[in-house]
């Protein structure tokens, strides 16, 4: 496989600013900030855009050609069309795809990124804003015009390098109006504030209930100890989101360990919940070490 570390300086002295995904030094936070700028400085009227099964449908040849602009050794291009020429294993079924980059490998969002590049050069061209991480991608505007402008451009520029956006998940929305305003790297924009996705928090409740299995075995203490580092990465994240929804998981959490509790007590798991509480109440979690997402945002707001 052609080794990204020989790739990736070649192709960023070409990256703009707006493109922060897989990136060194920059990161989803980066992105975020420079959209809530933005969106503060007035560029309120946003394009949504989804691109529909990207990954899996960059087109092999122009994306060579597009590596092939930047880089003349025959040995390394060679390379890389064995690395998206690699054949698929489906059951019993195997076959060679005719788009698309493999994923799970640190090359494809690098090439990803390359693909993207040109877009990136005509949408910044034609004065609009976009912040781009990897696929995910938003052009911010001031009016309702210049938002159904920049789309048609993106529009134009996709159907004609292979790709397509998603019919239903692309749209315009004007976020500083009511309703769900618009999705971006787990937030979701309105009305001038972020919240946490629906999707993001579901996902978290996920992962709490993985590691929270009524039979599973371990004690207390090592249950807290798998649990924290997840709990302090997800609020590290989104810690600028709307702080009520700190307290509900940290509910979540506990009623989870109070229900694991409860299990190894062999005690009935109905009517139970304000004697839970009793026995298992929110100080003896934080006598645990628990972490505690409300009171991390607490302590935050005040050291600011």
């Amino acid at each position: 496989m052609p080794n990204s570390i020989v790739l990736e300086p070649i192709f960023e002295r070409d990256f703009l600013p707006g493109n922060y995904g897989f990136r060194p030094g920059r990161g989803c936070k980066d992105a975020l900030r420079e959209v809530d700028q933005w969106l503060k400085a007035g560029s309120t009227w946003v394009v949504d855009v989804d691109l529909e099964s990207y990954f899996d449908t960059i087109p092999k040849a122009p994306l060579l050609a597009r590596v092939a602009e930047k880089v003349s050794d025959g040995t390394l291009l060679d390379l890389l069309q064995r690395f998206l020429d690699q054949e698929i294993l489906e059951g019993m079924q195997q076959w060679t795809p005719l788009a698309g980059v493999p994923q799970g490998s640190v090359l494809s969002p690098l090439l990803s990124n390359r693909y993207l590049h040109p877009l990136d050069r005509v949408v910044a061209q034609a004065g609009y804003q976009m912040v781009r991480y990897g696929d995910d991608l938003v052009l911010l505007c001031r009016t309702q015009a210049e938002a159904e402008a920049a789309l048609a451009l993106v529009q134009d520029w996709t159907l004609q390098h292979g790709l397509r956006l998603h019919p239903e998940k692309t749209r315009i929305v004007d976020s500083s109006q009511g309703g769900y305003g618009f999705a971006f790297l787990g937030y979701r924009f309105a009305r001038g504030r972020r919240y946490v996705r629906w999707k993001s928090l579901m996902a978290l409740r996920d992962k709490i209930r993985q590691k929270t299995g009524r039979t599973r075995s371990g004690s207390l203490e090592h249950i807290i100890t798998e649990l924290n580092p997840m709990l302090r990465g997800w609020f590290n994240y989104f810690k600028h989101a709307r702080f009520p929804i700190f307290r509900t998981i940290d509910g979540f959490v506990r009623r989870r360990l109070r229900a694991l509790l409860r299990k190894r007590e062999k005690r009935p798991s109905f009517g139970g919940s304000r004697q839970d509480h009793q026995r298992w109440p929110n100080a003896f979690f934080a006598a645990h070490g628990l972490f505690t997402l409300h009171e991390a945002y607490v302590q935050a707001r005040q050291s600011r």
